[in-house]
């Protein structure tokens, strides 16, 4: 029997949590859930915001479904997610966008995957403060090295760090590729801005095309190399893409941008995918203000699911709750008040009673 560490989270976490639980054990996966914790809900009453049991359990079961987490402000302690990441070298951030029908939206049969690589780019969190002494050295170090200066003032510009590596790079496409063969998809799309950033872009592009070469005759394979025309490209013709590959801050980008094309963050499931561990999670957020209410959709964490158990191997117990999950919101008479056609419509749901109705159709 797979056991799996359910992250109950914080805010609205809980009751989604639980409502993902209950559909996901309604597929007969037969699951072993081991319930951990994890933001300010425990950092209130134990000071830590992710206890090293939590890391422990993840440690063992090599899976977790999480909930939001709200991340401390002003406690010293960095982002639980991205914490979560860097412990496990979760590689991989998959984002599927899909359309459903009953999910409002200007756009229909959108079908894409973002595959966002999360260890390196400007989010390594690499940053030299403006005013320190180590800065303004750094500063000078690179007005010395380099052709391009630095023209501001040394005490007055702030620095951050872009790193790129083949290595990252070419485990990241490689995770691509084998996902369109597993996945049964069509086209890999790599995007960049290599044309102005030569030494990292560009070494990812052709860390990229190298790894392409041993797909070929299989996987169709692209190299969009402008991120600013993608964008522009995703809103006039998503249907031309397929699987796309970014560096890690294109990719947060990108990836909101897809969800926006199906309906929006409250229906984008999340995974964050490592060697030896995987974390499915929704992409929206803790929405604390409606803690308890039994009001907030919990689409995303139960497609996170889906996800899950597609991983685990389990294909016909992912297709059943996601063929229940799309037959509900295209009924759209048990949907929570976001997925109805008006915002305060009085026939709208709970969080619970549309877990009870994804459970009817399973």
């Amino acid at each position: 029997m797979p056991e799996v560490t359910l992250i109950t989270g914080d805010g609205v976490g809980p009751e989604l949590a639980q409502a993902a639980r209950r559909c996901i054990d309604a597929t007969g996966a037969a699951i072993t859930w081991d319930l951990q914790q994890a933001g300010t809900d425990v950092m209130q009453a134990e000071g830590n915001p992710l206890p090293q049991r939590t890391i422990d359990s993840i440690q063992r079961t090599g899976l977790a479904l999480k909930a939001p987490i709200t991340t401390p402000i002003g406690t010293g302690f960095r982002s639980i997610n991205v914490h979560l990441r860097q412990l496990f070298d979760l590689y991989v951030c998959l984002r599927p966008c899909k359309s459903y029908p009953g999910v409002r939206s200007r756009y229909d049969n959108i079908d894409l995957v973002v595959v966002r690589e999360n260890t390196e780019d400007l989010y390594a969190g690499i940053e030299f403060e403006y005013g320190q002494a180590v800065t303004g050295e750094l500063i000078d170090w690179i007005n010395a090295h380099n052709e391009r200066k630095v023209k501001t003032g040394r005490d007055s510009t702030g620095i951050s760090i872009k790193p790129i590596s083949v290595e990252n790079s070419r485990r990241i496409h490689e995770f691509a590729f084998q996902y369109v063969l597993r996945e049964h998809r069509r086209k890999v799309t790599t995007i960049t801005k290599a044309n102005i950033m030569k030494h990292t872009d560009g070494l990812w592009l052709a860390t990229a095309r190298e790894v392409a070469k041993k797909y070929a005759g299989k996987v169709e394979f692209e190299d969009w190399t402008l991120i600013d025309n993608m964008c522009m490209q995703l809103v006039q013709k998503p249907e031309l893409y397929d699987v796309m590959v970014l560096p890690n801050l294109y990719g947060d980008i990108i990836s909101d941008l897809c969800a926006g094309l199906v309906g929006g963050l409250g229906v984008a499931p999340g995974a964050n995918i490592g060697e030896k561990v995987a974390i499915f999670e929704a992409t929206h957020g803790s929405a604390p203000k409606y803690k308890g209410t039994n009001k907030v959709n919990p689409t995303a964490l139960i497609l996170s699911g889906v996800l899950m158990l597609h991983h685990m191997g389990l294909t016909a117990q992912a297709d059943r709750l996601e063929n229940a999950v799309a037959a509900v919101i295209a009924e759209g008479k048990n949907v929570t008040y976001d997925m109805k056609p008006h915002r305060d419509d009085p026939t709208a749901v709970g969080t619970s009673q549309m877990a009870d109705a994804i459970i009817d159709q399973i």
